[in-house]
C-alpha cells in the first residue's frame, strides 16, 4: 500500500470524503475544482460528478507525488500549476465523439447545405465551415470527406473548415489525423477507401482531407479570434454542460457568427434557448438555419 494510501485508507468516510479512495475529496475540495471549471470552461459540475472528478484526477495526484485533494487544489490554484490546471481541465472535459455522429446531420449537410455552397465556391466566393467543438477530429474530418465527396475537386477553391476545441491535448491528436481500426468503422468502406490511408496499423486522414481543415485551440466562453462568418456550424453536446444563461449567450454568439441562411447542427440533446431561438428556423433534426438578423 502507497504512504497516500495508508493514510487514506479505512478513514476517508470519517474524514468527509466524497468518494471512497485512495484520496480524500472533500465537499470543499470538490467545490474549488467545480469552480475553477466553472471559471475557466462555463461547465456546470454537479456534486453528483464527485467519483467522476475522483476517477479522473486520482492519476494526477499520484503522477505528481500528492497525497489529497486538497494539495492538488492548492497547486491548481497558484501561479506554478498554470500548466497543471490546464491538464485538470482536459482531463475533466468529456471526449465523446465518432466519424458521422448524427448521420442525419451529415445527410443535410450533402444533400442540403452543400450544392448551392460549391456553386458558390465555382463562382470564386468563399466557403467556410466551423466545428465548435472538434475533440480528436472525426467530427470535421467527416465533413470534410462529405464536401469531398460532393465537390472532388474542392481543394482548388477557397472553402476551408476550421475545427477547434478547448482542450490542447485533443487538438494535437486531431492534427495527427491517425485512427484505429474500430475508431474509422463508422467511415463507409467507400470514402474510406479513397480518403483515408492504412498506417501504423489503423487508418491516416488522406492529405486531401487535411488540406480542407485547420485545427485551433478555442475556449466557447472565452474571446473567439474570428471575423469572417460561416455557412454553417457544428457545435453539438457540448453547450448541454453549460447552465442556460451560459447556453443563452453561447448560441447568440454562434448564431451572430452565421451567415444569413447558414445552418447550426446541435446534439441531440441539446436546445437553442435565448435570443438565438428568435432567429433561427428548425429544418429538421436539431439542425437550424439562420433566417433573422444576426445575433448578439
Amino acid at each position: 500500500m502507497s504512504a497516500a494510501a495508508a493514510r487514506s485508507s479505512g478513514s476517508s468516510s470519517a474524514r468527509g470524503s466524497l468518494v471512497d479512495g485512495e484520496f480524500v475529496l472533500t465537499d470543499n475540495d470538490f467545490r474549488r475544482i467545480a469552480a475553477m471549471l466553472h471559471g475557466d470552461a462555463g461547465i456546470s459540475l454537479p456534486e453528483s460528478k464527485a467519483t467522476l472528478v475522483y476517477s479522473r484526477l486520482a492519476k494526477r495526484l499520484r503522477a505528481l507525488g500528492l497525497s489529497s485533494f486538497h494539495d492538488y487544489c492548492e497547486l491548481v490554484s497558484g501561479q506554478d500549476g498554470v500548466d497543471e490546471r490546464q491538464r485538470m481541465l482536459a482531463a475533466l472535459t468529456t471526449n465523446v465523439t465518432r466519424f458521422f455522429r448524427e448521420p442525419h446531420h451529415f445527410e443535410h449537410l450533402r444533400d442540403v447545405t452543400l450544392p448551392p455552397l460549391i456553386d458558390a465556391a465555382r463562382r470564386g466566393e468563399r466557403v467556410r465551415l466551423w466545428s465548435a467543438a472538434c475533440s480528436t477530429g472525426p467530427e470535421p474530418y467527416s465533413a470534410a470527406m462529405t464536401l469531398l465527396q460532393a465537390m472532388p475537386d474542392v481543394g482548388r477553391f477557397d472553402v476551408k473548415i476550421l475545427a477547434t476545441d478547448i482542450d490542447p491535448n485533443v487538438v494535437a491528436e486531431a492534427r495527427r489525423g491517425l485512427y484505429s481500426n474500430d475508431a474509422v468503422e463508422p467511415v463507409p468502406a467507400d470514402l474510406r477507401h479513397r480518403w483515408m490511408t492504412r498506417a501504423d496499423g489503423g487508418w491516416r486522414m488522406g492529405d486531401e482531407v487535411r488540406a480542407l481543415v485547420t485545427f485551433n485551440e478555442l475556449n466557447l466562453i472565452g474571446q473567439w479570434p474570428m471575423r469572417g462568418r460561416f455557412d454553417a456550424i457544428f457545435c453539438r453536446n457540448v453547450v448541454i454542460y453549460f447552465e442556460d444563461d451560459t447556453q443563452s449567450r453561447v448560441w447568440g454568439r454562434l448564431t451572430g457568427m452565421l451567415r444569413p441562411g447558414g445552418y447550426l447542427y446541435i446534439g441531440h440533446s441539446e436546445r437553442v434557448i435565448g435570443p438565438a431561438a428568435a432567429q433561427l428556423s428548425l429544418q429538421g433534426t436539431t439542425t437550424y438555419r439562420l433566417t433573422g438578423g444576426a445575433g448578439q
